[in-house]
């Protein structure tokens, strides 16, 4: 019988050797300088997850070329002014041990043109509502024969660029409603020539610009990422999509890397990056009906954070590579920690690493204050052999004990029975951040961090007030006790979460107003660690610091980041990019 493979057992893709089955997808990260130029913070980004020990890095996407640019601080490779740049971070993810690759994707309709300086083009000039810092309904220009050509000739010219530059390999990207994606879509496609009507004339496009690239740049493996399953009437369907799979290896295709969704997807477009209360492994079904019908390697996402589940995916055949977004951004060690059998910190698939970037911030993530800001943590530790006590184990505490631990004695003590505080409350509330909030991805959080201050030598003890024995001796105390609702809601807040009422249609809507919530985050709540500590019977050599919520109500990535701020880097304490 085969040897049933291992997450993290070696595997390779057009020849090309990754040292696990782990891969960092494409995500937009605005981490390049205005025109597109990779800059000191791309890499400090990229080389955290090599560092980690992820397989392959999928760089995030690069249009071919300008018209296809889709965000202000998109990563360029249309032109040779970006080789510089790109070789400096291939040799900066091999150095790491990390194989290299890059997302070439065209945005079509949804380039805007005040990005690119273009008018968008697309298969068809059909209306397509985008949002990059503000709503706009473009219309794009339909594509000429001759203007397919050209944009099949700059794929090709991106591809040999890539190579160029020392990446180990390219993907081609067919899925979210991006270019390709939008050739598949009967919806957004409504040509009658050979690029429109049968599905075998609608994928002609993308697999088009896959046997040029193969036939032309020799030598270079291809990733075809297919979104199998459009949802929306219109779009693509899951058979249609598993057959433009199926051609993508008849075609020269390496690797098949299987997602599903698409910007016009219903009930929401968040359906491509499913949030926390879609089922985890999301969209692991499709890959491993996609491995059933093809023989290069399958790569599947979707919601495979905890690395049990990613490791019995492909343990049971499931797939062949993991793709890790999001759980990469929360914790760029997640492969080290899975492979050494520690707890990895948790993503919330809460997409605040999604829709903040869309507002025109550079990526950033609720759970990680790194993220984004690697060069500002480069070689900083926490100052070790202290005694430290923290008052309250929420996620404030928590994550300040977490990054403490090494090197110090550190107790945490919380009144209540068990850790988390009022972050596990918020799992009970319509919505957190703009999608909706599911009890399990806040438990597995908390659970998770708790248990990686215990291996860390952290004691803990709940159920009690600190008294002043407790505090003798200490040379820091840290008080994360969280914020205090007014006018006596916290007593009635709790209770209602907890209530059928707190998952009506009515609490719904008035959650998904940012009023509402900013009121009950900053204005209805207020800090009193500053009163605390001054109540609190320390030594007179002792440091009391006040971190979280208790210092300045807010919202969880405000206390985690000011926990994390105090723990390794108070040069870096001024408030997160919004």
């Amino acid at each position: 019988m085969a040897e049933v493979p291992g997450l993290f057992d070696p595997i390779e893709i057009g020849g090309v050797r990754l040292r696990n089955r782990t891969l960092l997808p494409s995500m937009t990260t605005r981490l390049a300088d205005d025109a597109g130029h990779v800059t000191e913070a791309t890499l400090a980004y990229y080389r955290a997850r090599a560092d980690g020990g992820v397989g392959l890095v999928t760089v995030e996407m690069a249009s071919p070329e300008i018209a296809g640019k889709h965000r202000f601080r998109e990563l360029g490779i249309y032109d040779d002014m970006f080789l510089p740049g790109l070789r400096r971070l291939v040799d900066t993810l091999h150095e790491a041990g990390a194989r290299a690759s890059i997302q070439l994707g065209h945005g079509g309709s949804r380039a805007r043109s005040v990005v690119s300086g273009t008018t968008p083009v697309a298969p068809s000039a059909v209306p397509t509502p985008v949002f990059e810092i503000d709503a706009e309904l473009a219309v794009p220009e339909a594509m000429s024969a001759a203007r397919i050509r050209e944009t099949v000739d700059a794929y090709v010219a991106a591809a040999a660029r890539a190579q160029r530059a020392g990446f180990d390999m390219v993907e081609l990207h067919g899925a979210h409603g991006y270019l390709i994606s939008q050739f598949l879509s009967p919806l957004e496609n409504t040509r009658s020539d050979a690029y429109g009507g049968s599905l075998e004339n609608r994928a002609r496009f993308g697999l088009e610009i896959l046997r040029r690239i193969k036939s032309e740049v020799p030598g270079l493996p291809v990733i075809f990422r297919i979104g199998v399953e459009d949802f929306f009437p219109g779009g693509l369907t899951a058979d249609e999509g598993m057959q433009v799979g199926r051609w993508a290896e008849q075609n020269g295709a390496d690797a098949v890397s299987v997602t599903a969704g698409h910007y016009r997807s219903l009930p929401a477009a968040e359906r491509m990056i499913p949030p926390m209360a879609y089922p985890a492994a999301t969209f692991v079904e499709y890959a491993a009906r996609m491995k059933q019908l093809v023989d290069v390697p399958v790569i599947g996402v979707g919601r495979l954070g905890d690395p049990d589940l990613a490791a019995n995916a492909v343990a049971d055949g499931k797939l062949d590579i993991v793709a890790l977004g999001r759980p990469l951004i929360a914790d760029p060690r997640w492969v080290a920690k899975a492979q050494a059998g520690v707890p990895v910190r948790r993503c919330l698939a809460c997409n605040h690493c999604i829709t903040n970037m869309r507002s025109g911030a550079q990526l950033s993530c609720v759970v990680n204050p790194a993220t984004g800001r690697e060069e500002v943590y480069a070689g900083t530790s926490a100052p070790g052999g202290r005694r430290i006590v923290v008052l309250g184990a929420g996620p404030a505490g928590l994550t300040y004990a977490s990054q403490v631990a090494e090197g110090n004695d550190v107790t945490v003590i919380d009144r209540a029975e068990r850790p988390g505080g009022a972050f596990r409350l918020t799992g009970l509330a319509p919505r957190f951040n703009d999608v909706a909030a599911a009890e399990p991805t806040f438990t597995a959080y908390i659970d998770e961090l708790e248990r990686t201050c215990r291996l860390g030598g952290v004691r803990f003890r709940y159920g009690s007030e600190a008294a002043g024995d407790d505090l003798r001796g200490a040379d820091l105390v840290v008080v994360a006790t969280g914020a205090h609702y007014r006018f006596g809601l916290g007593a009635v807040v709790p209770r209602l979460l907890r209530t059928r009422a707190a998952r009506s249609r009515a609490a719904a809507r008035l959650f998904a107003s940012p009023r509402i919530r900013d009121a009950l985050y900053y204005r209805l709540r207020t800090g009193r660690g500053a009163e605390l500590a001054r109540r609190l019977p320390v030594d007179p050599g002792s440091t009391v610091l006040v971190v979280g919520d208790a210092a300045r109500a807010g919202k969880a990535r405000e206390a985690i980041t000011s926990a994390f701020d105090a723990a390794l880097a108070p040069s870096a304490r001024s408030a997160p990019t919004p």
